[in-house]
């Protein structure tokens, strides 16, 4: 189990500015990282009451399960615990939650995780560089009939991470234009195809 408090700045990019930092930061093939992100909640959204999400990050190399709770406009707590194939594949089927830390935090808040079950999967090449002390994010993102691109900065201190990405965005010519997180704009998607 891993627990830490991420500080992140997001801003969404069109396909033409993603492709211009792929080439200016010279981005090899290779540097490219698949994701998929598996999203969990219950039919009443227990966890979208919480501002919080749970989900299964499925790389290469490692299976994560992972629950965000909001701390404040550009922080979250991440608990984080790594699973087998197995206990993903069982939690993907809606055959409960492996006892870890994270099933002991949504117990805190009384969320029924028996009633938990994945909605919807979120595909991400996503290339990490650092950058100033923290971490650059691209990120492109697929889900449903979308397509969306964006661009992140990890940090360690807000008042800086603040000030580094937005003079990474002035340097770049890019409009700032907030992101809301990945699994709002899923579900964003998921209601506009359901309506």
């Amino acid at each position: 189990m891993t627990q830490q408090i991420e500080i992140e700045f997001k801003n969404m990019l069109t396909k033409s500015q993603y492709e211009q930092l792929i080439e200016t930061f010279s981005i090899k093939h290779e540097q490219i990282i698949r994701q998929a992100n598996h999203y969990f909640d219950t039919k009443e959204s227990h966890l979208k009451q919480l501002h919080s999400a749970l989900r299964i990050r499925v790389t290469e190399d490692s299976i994560e399960l992972t629950l965000k709770e909001k701390a404040s406009k550009h922080q979250h707590l991440e608990t984080t615990d790594y699973l087998t194939r197995e206990e993903a594949d069982r939690m993907l089927a809606g055959k409960g939650i492996p006892a870890y830390s994270v099933n002991e935090r949504l117990a805190l808040f009384k969320i029924p995780v028996a009633d938990l079950q994945c909605y919807g999967t979120l595909t991400t090449d996503r290339v990490e560089i650092p950058y100033k002390g923290g971490l650059l994010v691209f990120d492109h993102s697929f889900y449903l009939l979308c397509d969306d691109y964006e661009v992140e900065y990890e940090t360690h201190d807000e008042a800086v991470g603040k000030q580094i990405f937005s003079e990474f965005l002035a340097h770049h010519e890019i409009e700032p234009q907030p992101a809301q997180k990945k699994i709002v704009r899923f579900m964003t998607a998921l209601n506009n195809q359901k309506g």
